[in-house]
């Protein structure tokens, strides 16, 4: 399903109050973060329309966290600039701080590693806020560096690898 201009923050509202009520895990998705190490991003710097991309992942993962009936996704905004200030990537306490004062049970990092133009990785940890303990993590590979591409890899990486380790820790609970 594609979401639409204006449509779709009345689609996620809709979708995350929709699960709040009935959800036994809170996930908190932190925006994603852009690791270049092409040659192309040394010499020609900040790529606009990476950046926009890279602004749709967080969005894009709370849709598909908040599609499951045993997690509810919480809203970033009352932190998201203090998780601006560093790179939650480097400091995992940092993001288990910000997960504890909006009283997340998980908290969501992420980001996507520039190889080149062409070879692209999308990767997203998710921690338990209580114990700090690893309970997801993973990784897609892409080719190609547009939005189709990018969309479809983290669509990927949430309904292979994602989705079915939260699914893990709920059952051994």
């Amino acid at each position: 399903m594609r979401l639409q201009g204006g449509l779709f923050p009345v689609f996620l509202a809709a979708t995350i109050s929709g699960h709040a009520v009935a959800a036994e895990k809170t996930v908190a998705v932190f925006d994603f973060e852009l690791i270049d190490t092409s040659l192309e991003g040394q010499m020609k710097g900040v790529n606009p329309a990476e950046t926009a991309r890279l602004g749709t992942m967080a969005p894009q993962l709370r849709v598909l966290v908040a599609g499951e009936p045993d997690l509810a996704v919480l809203d970033v905004g009352p932190v998201r600039e203090k998780s601006l200030e560093r790179s939650l990537r480097k400091c995992e306490p940092c993001a288990l701080d910000l997960g504890r004062e909006l009283g997340a049970d998980i908290v969501v990092t992420g980001t996507v590693q520039k190889v080149s133009n062409l070879i692209l990785n999308i990767n997203a940890y998710g921690h338990e806020v209580k114990t700090g303990t690893l309970v997801s993590q993973g990784s897609a590979d892409i080719r190609g560096n547009n939005d189709e591409m990018w969309t479809r890899g983290l669509d990927a990486l949430w309904k292979n690898t994602l989705k079915k380790q939260f699914q893990a820790v709920e059952a051994a609970r």
